[in-house]
This record gives structure tokens, C-alpha cells and sequence, in this order.
């Protein structure tokens, strides 16, 4: 099994990881660490996958998982809980309780405030983001913030219409400079780092560290359901020690 550890400066009781593919228990097109349940794999298979992560990965209690529908809710949690919650982004104060966001393509965005009190994990995938997912993880944070964008779709990857492209610009202007023209007709290549990071900017987060990965072109690392269609799903994660 193999983890990614954020490349930040955060304080030391403030613990994060983004799993691969690597190891696991899943096969065939779901080969390695399938932490969704909802793709199709084998339920018992998943739940082994999720077992073995929370225990080689040291985490204090199971990680929360979300059932995620490219909202803007972030949800409050102050005890873990064995319930799959409705919502794309958690939060807490409370140390133990491990905060999840899973994707295939999507955004990862982790939070902390420099007081190292306070963490979120937010699932961004356009929609999402275009709509204020994280705008509303961040505003529920006391203090300066820090953010982490995890493995995600690459900029010469992620191909999108007009439609995502003014949905951006409609909120800022300059959201442009994220998107470059594929030669297609009314097909742009989307840069999805740089509009987290210009949202953050907004927000007067400045320390923004990224993992710069992509997993449309790693698939021996990443589930990429872009490449793939069918597909597992990979996981970051952050908790309070």
C-alpha cells in the first residue's frame, strides 16, 4: 500500500494522506485500494479495502465517509460515526475524527487553520467549485487557513465545454487564464489547480500547496474515471492527533 503525504507546512497534531491504487484487496477494472463503495466492486472487498487503510495508516478511528453528489454542503462532525453522510465536504475541531473526500478525477482540497485546530476535506469536482464548495469549507475555519489540492485531473487532461468555462467566468473574470483552447470547437482544457487556487485567493488564503498529480495520465498510481468510466476511487484524508 502506498500513501502521498502532503507537501505542507502545517503543525505537527495535524495528520494527512491521500491514498493510490497500490496494494488492496480489489480486481479487475477496480484493481488495488477501491475505497468506493458505490462503483460497482464488491462491498465486502471495499470494506476490507477501508480496514486495512485505517489500520497501515495509523488513523485514530475509521475515516467518516460521504455519499457525494457534487453539492456545496460541508458538514459539521464532532464524533466519528459509522454513517455514510450526505454531503461533499466535512469539517471538525475535534482530534480522532478523520475527515474523507474520495475521487476519481475530482478535486481534493484539504484545510487546516495555522492554529492546527481545525481541518476539512472537500471533494471539488466542477460543479462544486464553480458553485462555492469551497468558499463555504473555508468560511467555517477561525484564523488563517492552508489548503492542499490533492491528485486530480491534469490541465492537459481535463476537457470541458463553454458551459464550464462561463461558469467560472461569470464569478471571476479571471478564471480565463485557467482555461486554455483544445482546438475543438467550443472545447477548452481546464486548469483546475489554478481555479482552486485563484478561489482560495479570494478568500485571502495564501498558502496554497499542491501535490501536482494527475490521474488521468498515472493509472498505475490513480483511478481516473475520465479514462476509465467505470472505475475505484482513491481517498484523502485528514484528522486532528
Amino acid at each position: 500500500m502506498s500513501f502521498i503525504v502532503p507537501n505542507w507546512k502545517v503543525p505537527k497534531q495535524v495528520k494527512a494522506i491521500s491514498s493510490t491504487r497500490i496494494g488492496g484487496y480489489s480486481l479487475e477494472r477496480y484493481q488495488g485500494l477501491n475505497l468506493g463503495s458505490h462503483v460497482g466492486d464488491d462491498l465486502e472487498t471495499v470494506i476490507k479495502n477501508r480496514q486495512a487503510l485505517t489500520q497501515l495508516s495509523e488513523m485514530p478511528n475509521s475515516p467518516i465517509w460521504l455519499n457525494q453528489t457534487h453539492s456545496t454542503d460541508v458538514v459539521l462532525v464532532n464524533q466519528p460515526t459509522e454513517l455514510t453522510l450526505d454531503a461533499d465536504g466535512l469539517f471538525t475541531s475535534q482530534s480522532g475524527i478523520v475527515c474523507s473526500a474520495m475521487t476519481a478525477d475530482c478535486l481534493p482540497v484539504l484545510l487546516t487553520n495555522t492554529q492546527g485546530n481545525q481541518v476539512s476535506a472537500v471533494h471539488a469536482g466542477w460543479r462544486g467549485l464553480a458553485n462555492g464548495i469551497v468558499e463555504n469549507a473555508v468560511n467555517m475555519f477561525d484564523g488563517e487557513v492552508i489548503a492542499w489540492l490533492g491528485p486530480a485531473i491534469g490541465p492537459d487532461a481535463f476537457e470541458v465545454g463553454e458551459d464550464v468555462l462561463q461558469a467560472f467566468c461569470d464569478f471571476d473574470t479571471k478564471a480565463i487564464d485557467a482555461f486554455i483552447p483544445t482546438g475543438k470547437q467550443g472545447k477548452w482544457w481546464a486548469n483546475m489547480e489554478l481555479i482552486a487556487t485563484q478561489r482560495l485567493s479570494k478568500l485571502g488564503v495564501t498558502q496554497v500547496f499542491s501535490s501536482g498529480l494527475c490521474t488521468y495520465s498515472d493509472p498505475k498510481r490513480f483511478y481516473s474515471y475520465r479514462r476509465d468510466g467505470v472505475t475505484g476511487r482513491q481517498a484523502s484524508l485528514i484528522w486532528l492527533d
